[in-house]
């Protein structure tokens, strides 16, 4: 009875060691399990964060790069290489934001990369702006130089203004005195006489003359003495108006035209004597091949580019 109840209990103590075993074993796998969960989650804790920092630098970069462009090309320098980078950089993160196996020493290598092509860029801004600095005192010198040239060409201009009306006073001056001189030489008819000649050649002086006796008129007059007239040859032109004013001419006797005040004006009547400083006499006698209407006639004589004379006389 004994060795029964003893033999029951050794078989009650080998299933509760048995069972002790096994719980051990169970805890055991179990804690291990626990524990490669909770490794396996700290390291994708770890991925994230390490992709979250290296998508935060990427992003640094890219503004830095974008600074970097807008300010180089305000200085005049070439961006090309910077843009191109620009573009590398966002397949970079996308590819990073996609990428089932992110390897972090690969973009810890390319984030190097950049921050060093930025430094190199710092360097030619830095670069740039010194140029710029220098070209832009240049240009404060070459504008402070140019405000001098245009008042010196604005003096110069003033000047040669105040010059040209000088020349044109002493131009109009010398011209003025030069025309009084000509003026001052020119031939001076003087003693005017009007004679009518009738058609049997008999003449009659006077100022009034009855158109039945005048067949011919003739303008007869001095010429005075003047020691600045040259003796030479002179052409006197006779002009005969008549009431209305208009010049009596026929071309078919020896009327034409003479060039007077840039002008051309007709004549009645040339002729070119020598004169001698002497007082001479010098006579136009005129046959106007019709008759004469009633009414005033006025008679001017040119010379030397001037109206030197003139006179009247009337027809009843």
């Amino acid at each position: 009875m004994e060795e029964s109840n003893n033999s029951s209990n050794s078989v009650v103590k080998a299933g509760l060691i048995l069972a002790l075993a096994i719980a051990a074993i169970f805890g055991y796998l179990y804690f291990n399990e626990k524990q490669d969960n909770s490794q396996n989650n700290l390291t994708i804790t770890e991925k994230t964060n390490e992709l979250l920092r290296t998508n935060t630098k990427l992003d640094s970069i890219s503004a830095q790069l974008d600074a970097k462009i807008a300010e180089i090309s305000a200085l005049g320098g070439q961006v090309e290489e910077l843009e191109a980078i620009k573009a590398e950089l966002q397949k970079d993160k996308k590819a990073l934001m996609t990428s089932k196996n992110f390897n972090s020493k690969e973009y810890e290598n390319k984030i190097k990369n950049y921050e060093a092509l930025l430094l190199e860029k710092d360097n030619q801004i830095a670069q740039l702006r010194e140029e710029n600095a220098i070209l832009n005192n240049q240009n404060q010198i070459l504008n402070s130089e140019n405000t001098g040239l245009k008042s010196t060409n604005t003096e110069l201009k003033t000047a040669k203004e105040i010059l040209a009306d000088s020349v044109y006073k002493t131009t109009v001056q010398n011209r003025e005195l030069s025309e009084k001189v000509t003026l001052a030489a020119a031939l001076r008819p003087v003693n005017y006489t009007v004679a009518a000649i009738n058609s049997r050649g008999k003449e009659r002086d006077g100022e009034e003359f009855k158109a039945r006796k005048v067949d011919r008129v003739k303008i007869a007059f001095k010429l005075a003495e003047n020691p600045l007239t040259k003796k030479e040859n002179k052409t006197v032109y006779m002009r005969m108006m008549d009431p209305l004013g208009n010049v009596i001419s026929d071309m078919a006797t020896g009327s034409g035209a003479f060039n007077f005040g840039g002008k051309e004006t007709v004549y009645t009547a040339k002729q070119t004597i020598l004169y001698s400083n002497s007082g001479q006499t010098v006579e136009f006698i005129y046959n106007r091949g019709s008759n004469y209407e009633k009414g005033v006639y006025k008679v001017e004589l040119y010379a030397d580019g001037f109206r030197v004379g003139q006179t009247n006389f009337t027809i009843k």
